[in-house]
């Protein structure tokens, strides 16, 4: 029994470390268990590996059926979710026509914008032809996603796996109490539409892994990354490189906020150059942990929204090749050189 355990954990630390996605790990895991399972069938009773995994089958055969129960609900329970988000979209209102001439009301909408020099009228029409993906409807998430429906931007998308909580409020500015226990993409959809139904909301309710990276990146012309953990920023630097987006990051930190805009392809490093390996733990507490200061969230991600709405457009010069840090404790801000690292195993 032991050792069968050991080879079970072997597999999934062994695959996880090399990079295998998690249904070529239960996979493995599954070709094990039917490996056992036939030593059991096959070998006689004494023999020295079945004594060594347990000695008799049927212990075997009763975990087979809870394991096959547990699939089971699973399937189910990933079709009821499909179902829902089908619901969910059918629900969502229909979006205006967006092609051709701007319509009166959108005109005098984003008159402020159309008055600006350095954005103007073709400035706008390219806000609305598009497409923005934000990973993350949280802290960072809620501002940039209100900020660029506000702004008109034609397409958005945002995923997330997350429910709305209470203890979100106090900086998620984009979410309420009455959806409290809501998906986050569909709370911030409710709220983006009822902003400006002149944009069209994509939510994905589900975590960003390398399979939806891949797909959805082609999708977008920017991807803003508002996570709070090390694992799906290393895995939207990467996804991001390879498509050749450019990729807006922000961080928060109790008083202080960061933010960047990588994009190798226009020479500048990209997330791994700065930070080549995840933090020991302890040394990067998450806002949970550490705690956050309400409003500096809405600060940072309306930066990052002003950097999309200027990569878009074309106008100033985006943070490309530096970093912004602002200090809310002390009200400072300063912008530091980025260069890239020679070996990145991303964009090296």
């Amino acid at each position: 029994m032991l050792l069968v355990l050991v080879l079970a954990a072997a597999i999934w630390g062994v695959g996880r470390l090399m990079g295998a996605s998690r249904q070529a790990r239960l996979y493995m895991l599954g070709l094990l268990y039917v490996a056992v399972l036939a030593l059991h069938l096959v070998l006689p009773d004494g023999h020295p590996l079945r004594m060594a995994t347990g000695e008799s089958p049927a212990f075997w055969a009763i975990l087979g059926g809870f394991g096959a129960l547990a699939l089971a609900y699973g399937l189910v329970l990933r079709r009821v979710k499909a179902r829902a988000v089908a619901q969910e979209a059918a629900r969502a209102p229909e979006v205006p026509e967006r092609r051709g001439r701007f319509g009166e009301a959108e005109l005098e909408r984003y008159a402020r914008h159309i008055v600006l020099r350095e954005l103007g009228g073709p400035g706008q029409k390219a806000l609305r032809e598009a497409k923005v993906l934000v990973i993350g409807a949280g802290g960072l998430g809620a501002p940039a996603l209100q900020y660029l429906a506000a702004a008109g931007v034609g397409t958005i998308g945002l995923i997330d796996d997350d429910v709305v909580e209470n203890a979100n409020l106090q900086r998620q500015v984009i979410h309420s109490d009455d959806r409290i226990g809501m998906p986050k993409v569909f709370s911030a959809q409710a709220a983006m539409q009822a902003q400006n139904p002149y944009v069209e909301v994509r939510p994905y309710h589900r975590r960003l892994d390398a399979e939806s990276a891949e797909l959805l990146f082609a999708e977008y012309d920017v991807i803003l990354d508002g996570t709070d953990n090390f694992d799906t920023r290393y895995l939207a630097n990467r996804f991001a490189v390879a498509a050749g987006k450019p990729l807006i990051s922000g961080a928060l930190s109790q008083w202080e906020g960061q933010l960047s805009v990588f994009d190798p392809g226009k020479g500048t490093p990209c997330y791994q150059c700065l930070f080549p390996e995840a933090p020991a733990p302890g040394l990067a507490p998450s806002c949970a942990e550490a705690g956050v200061l309400g409003p500096l969230p809405g600060v940072v991600g309306a930066m990052m929204a002003v950097e999309t709405v200027k990569l878009i457009v074309g106008a100033g010069q985006p943070l490309l090749g530096e970093m912004l840090i602002y200090d809310a404790l002390w009200g400072e801000t300063r912008k530091i050189a980025l260069k890239r690292r020679e070996g990145c195993p991303v964009c090296g």
